[in-house]
This record gives C-alpha cells, sequence and structure tokens, in this order.
C-alpha cells in the first residue's frame, strides 16, 4: 500500500487521524506480519472492549501496509457529504433486514475479491463483560468467512478501554496511553470448508474464532480467562446471567 494508491480521500484520512493516535497512545504492536504477509482479501476479527477500538485497529491495521474496511450501518453513508467521504475511503455499507443482508454480503465479497482487509467485530458490540472479557460472537464473520474462503485473522487488543471505559463513559484525554494489538495466525476453519451455512455449522466457526480471541486477549493480560460471556435474555434478570462452556 501506498500513498499514490490510496487517493486524496484516504491520505486525508491518514493525515488527520494518524498524528493524533501517535501521541494519544503507546503502542505495543505485534503479528503485524499476519496482515502484511496474507495475500488477497482478509477478515479481521477484533475483540470488542470500547469505543475507541476502531481507531486503534484502524491505526494498527494501517501501519501494517493495509487498508482497514470497516462495516458501518447504511443509513450513515447516506448522510450528504458525510457519506460520500465514507465510499472514498472504501469502507463499506451494511444494510438491516433479510433482503437487505444480503446485498450487505455481496458488499464484502465484492471488496475480498479486490484484496481488501475488512474489519469485523464478531460481538457485534463492545463486550458486556464486567471484566471486558469477550463475549459469544454473531455469526457474521463466519458466514463471510465460509462463502468467501478468505483466511480470518484473530487481533487481540487491550488497552483502548484507557481511552474511553464503557463502564464508566469516561474519556481520557491524556497523552500515550498505553495500547497493546496482537494479530494472530489465521484461525483454522478448514474443518467447515464446502460446509452448508447452517445455523450449526455457523456457530461452531463462531465459536473456534471467539475462543482463540479470548485466549490471545489472556496472553496480554495474564491470568486463566473465564468462558465466554453469553448475553442475557430478554426474559431473564440480569443476574442470572449462564456463562458458555469453554
Amino acid at each position: 500500500m501506498t500513498r499514490r494508491s490510496l487517493g486524496f480521500w484516504r491520505r486525508f484520512a491518514v493525515v488527520l487521524v494518524k498524528p493524533v493516535m501517535t501521541v494519544w497512545t503507546r503502542r505495543t504492536w505485534r503479528g503485524m506480519e499476519q496482515l502484511r504477509d496474507t495475500p488477497g482479501g482478509l477478515i479481521i476479527v477484533p475483540n470488542h472492549l470500547s469505543h475507541a477500538d476502531p481507531l486503534v485497529s484502524a491505526h494498527f491495521v494501517y501501519d501494517s501496509g493495509r487498508w482497514p474496511q470497516f462495516l458501518g450501518k447504511a443509513s450513515v453513508f447516506r448522510v450528504p457529504v458525510i457519506g460520500w467521504i465514507l465510499h472514498r475511503c472504501k469502507q463499506i455499507p451494511v444494510e438491516r433486514g433479510s433482503v437487505d443482508a444480503v446485498k450487505s454480503l455481496d458488499k464484502l465479497v465484492a471488496a475480498l475479491a479486490e484484496g481488501g482487509a475488512v474489519v469485523i467485530y464478531p460481538e457485534g458490540t463492545t463486550t458486556r463483560h464486567p471484566d471486558l472479557w469477550p463475549m459469544k460472537g454473531k455469526t457474521g464473520a463466519a458466514r463471510l468467512a465460509l462463502a468467501t474462503g478468505a483466511p480470518v485473522v484473530p487481533v487481540a487488543m487491550w488497552g483502548p478501554e484507557k481511552i474511553f471505559d464503557p463502564r464508566t463513559s469516561r474519556l481520557s484525554l491524556r497523552p500515550r496511553i498505553p495500547v497493546t494489538v496482537v494479530a494472530g495466525p489465521p484461525v483454522d476453519l478448514s474443518r467447515w470448508a464446502g460446509a452448508t451455512p447452517s445455523r450449526a455449522t455457523l456457530d461452531e466457526m463462531t465459536e473456534a474464532i471467539m475462543l482463540r480471541l479470548r485466549d490471545m486477549l489472556a496472553e496480554i493480560r495474564g491470568g486463566t480467562p473465564p468462558p465466554l460471556w453469553e448475553r442475557p435474555s430478554r426474559n431473564r434478570p440480569s443476574d442470572q446471567r449462564p456463562e458458555a462452556a469453554a
């Protein structure tokens, strides 16, 4: 990825964001070769700690030599000026609803076919675990991997919660906040290659992805990781949350 290949708007985004992140964070980057040396399209799956995650993960992916392509609500892409810039920066609109979701999958498949580095947060939202361990994931990344055969590269992060802690909604503006980001080898999903995308298959693939992320995060944080956190049922009190067996 060269400056010339980025074009004006992506270069503009880099000039706007990277100097801020360089001052705001003190970075420990590891495993960047997993992104840099993997040819063609790849699916990047980070754990989701904080609303600051996209800035940190974008910085990491860009420094690895790839251009990060995030998913965004399609409605944002229809906002004048903002939507136009997002399109020029190669971000990907995602529609809601059964019919529109198929169109969104087609856009993701096309991005990977063009050699893109698509960033998908498999948890779908910031973790609700009180100690910020990963939750059970949603199946979007697994579905995309099954449809394309693209490698799924896990990226574990620890530190963005010091920039913005979702538990307290506290934002820290102090410089050089330590953040650690580690990319691991692609998750081995070969046992499901060519399988029908049934709910059971997608759930198994998603659990394999999330367990890898959990274990990578444990290596950064230290200690023994808990089972994957399961979202509470709408009809179940929050103090009776079950945990999925690891």
